[in-house]
């Protein structure tokens, strides 16, 4: 049990309690995975944050998510963290819905301090108490929309503290010894009173609001000949830091501080990634996202070493890129998740690993086309999102070859809603000039990203899911559509891994007696709509099986695109998502959820069947 009051515990007990914190932390994630390295690193700011503030009124937002099992723990929800990322139990990331301390849903990066400074406008606005914290950390200051934030909080005036993480980023050290002098004495306490003191006596006349103007002057002159500004200062915050962001005393007094300064604060502390286990300090990427492992010497339960979509795009990408030297690959800030930690080692000079900044990512890939390149973009699909804009404006109008490798498409899993790789069926077919690869097999993926890197001109995507592939490892051609199973009473249309699904429903009605044609897109975009409309004349009744949302479905634009035809007498039934955010849990288990896998996509069979 952990305490209720957090306000009332010492400094020591405080100490005390960061380290159960991450005893427990290791030992609930060692049984059901989860992001292990981010949330050690950041114990004693988030306990120095419970002491400080009532986060059941006082709003923190976090940047990125996978930082709060501290938090989680810390607000009653520990017995719950059995069931981690697990259908039904309880998130990786802070859901509002979850518990009322969780002031806002955290699953991408890079936005906090705009969330932030939305509340801290309401706040104003409704003329309300309350304070309102951004905890930033894990890179997310690599994403643009960090410092569109941070600019506009700086010049607000508002009360809003950000608190930077940095375990490890590139962040400007000031240098000098006059510097590190100056810096540490602005961080002592009694300097913090004294300022404090000074603000409230000269605020109180106007003789002392100009006295106060003019001696902020001579600091500001004298700060400025010797100590270099932080860029957040120039932004308009009160800097605070770098400090020592595992000493949990000495965060909670700056905190203290921080919530009375009347104005934007930003509190710099220095942390280590994996804090306190000594095989995720020794490996913090590794230990960033984790499956079950062995808590005594950090070993997966279950051995890594089988090949996913992600290591054979990896090492298709090392073979093209050994026979053309004008392949490069691009990553945001996952040259592990994506596959390409090889090719960064065997062509360290045609390897970008750009950061959190997807945008910036194809617009470079966009500026290296127009210069000849072959860029190939690694980036998950949840996270191209942020792309959209770049895609249309700096890549399709002029028509340039870059490659898009859409990794983690569809349903992935445990991380949930923010996640799940289920628009960009949508979004990157409403691209003008986009082509769309869809392998079901290892074998088409290579082959599929040699097409496009080799034979395509334009902008052009192959996407693929996270993990291995399913008992599909045929072969059935690269562009077009292609017939895997005839049938003379139902057709079934996928892509992608869902091929399997239809599989496995082509076997289940075969049981009933139903004769089930699959017929299998290589690509979605074009569609090869011959091919769709001369299986749908054969058997008179279609089925479209995806794993997307349903607005913007290759379904409904084979629907509409058979309507526009003429062709009548058809029963045409949809499978996918629909237009809703799946939740968290095992890809294969919210499948059946969700009604898409193959017992499902029988079971609608014979529903259009029994209807004529």
């Amino acid at each position: 049990m952990y305490p209720e009051r957090l306000d009332q515990i010492t400094d020591a007990q405080a100490k005390l309690l960061c380290d159960q914190l991450r005893a427990d932390i290791v030992e609930s994630v060692a049984k059901t995975g989860g992001h292990l390295a981010s949330s050690l690193g950041a114990v004693e700011i988030t306990v120095a944050i419970h002491r400080v503030f009532d986060l059941d009124t006082d709003r923190l937002v976090f940047d990125v998510g996978h930082q709060c099992y501290a938090h989680k723990f810390l607000t009653g929800r520990g017995k719950e963290m059995a069931t981690l990322r697990q259908l039904g139990g309880l998130s990786g990331f802070p859901k509002p819905r979850e518990h009322r301390s969780d002031a806002f849903i955290a699953g991408h990066a890079s936005n906090s301090v705009s969330v932030a400074l939305g509340m801290a406008r309401a706040r104003t606005q409704n003329r309300e108490d309350y304070s309102v914290l951004a905890l930033m950390g894990d890179g997310a200051m690599t994403g643009g929309l960090a410092y569109e934030g941070l600019s506009d909080a700086g010049q607000s005036g508002e009360q809003i503290i950000v608190i930077l993480n940095d375990n490890g980023m590139s962040i400007t050290k000031n240098v000098g010894g006059v510097a590190s002098h100056l810096a540490k004495q602005r961080l002592k306490p009694q300097y913090l009173r004294f300022k404090k003191f000074y603000r409230r006596v000269t605020e109180g006349n106007p003789v002392g609001r100009a006295l106060y103007r003019f001696t902020h002057k001579v600091k500001q002159a004298i700060k400025s000949a010797v100590l270099h500004c932080s860029m957040f200062e120039d932004m308009g915050f009160t800097y605070l830091g770098p400090v020592d962001g595992h000493d949990v005393a000495y965060l909670t007094r700056l905190l203290k501080y921080a919530k009375e300064v009347n104005g934007p604060v930003l509190l710099h502390i220095k942390t280590v990634k994996g804090k306190g286990y000594t095989p995720a300090e020794q490996e913090p990427d590794r230990f960033h996202g984790v499956g079950p492992f062995h808590p005594e010497d950090g070993s997966p339960v279950v051995p890594n070493g089988h090949p996913t979509f992600s290591s054979v795009f990896g090492d298709t990408m090392c073979r093209l890129a050994s026979e053309r030297e004008d392949v490069c690959a691009i990553t945001a800030a996952m040259p592990d998740g994506v596959g390409l930690t090889a090719f960064a080692e065997q062509f360290p000079d045609r390897f970008y690993d750009v950061g959190i900044a997807e945008g910036h990512a194809v617009s470079m890939a966009a500026g290296m086309a127009k210069q000849r390149l072959i860029p190939v973009a690694a980036i998950y699909s949840t996270f191209l999102q942020r792309s959209y804009d770049m895609l249309l404006h700096d890549t399709a109008i002029q028509n340039l070859h870059v490659v898009l490798a859409v990794d983690r498409a569809g349903l992935v899993g445990e991380d949930g809603e923010t996640h799940h790789g289920v628009f960009d069926v949508a979004y990157l077919s409403s691209v003008p000039g986009m082509k769309i690869y869809c392998p079901a097999s290892f074998e088409e993926l290579c082959a599929m990203l040699r097409h496009a890197v080799t034979r395509c001109r334009g902008p052009v995507a192959v996407r693929y899911p996270r993990g291995g592939e399913g008992p599909y490892t045929g072969m059935s051609g690269v562009e077009g559509a292609s017939v895997l199973q005839d049938g003379r009473d139902v057709t079934i249309v996928a892509y992608g891994t869902m091929v399997n699904e239809a599989l496995e429903a082509a076997r289940l009605l075969e049981e009933k007696g139903v004769s089930a044609r699959i017929l299998k897109l290589n690509s979605i975009s074009p569609l090869d709509m011959d091919a769709v409309a001369d299986c749908a004349n054969r058997t008179g009744r279609l089925i479209v099986a995806e794993e997307c949302v349903d607005t913007g479905s290759v379904g409904r634009r084979i629907a509409s695109e058979l309507a526009m035809r003429g062709l009548s007498g058809l029963s045409v039934a949809l499978v996918n998502l629909g237009d809703r955010f799946v939740q968290h849990g095992p890809a294969a288990e919210l499948r059946q959820l969700c009604g898409i896998d193959g017992a499902s996509i029988a079971k609608k069979a014979m529903e259009v069947i029994s209807h004529g």
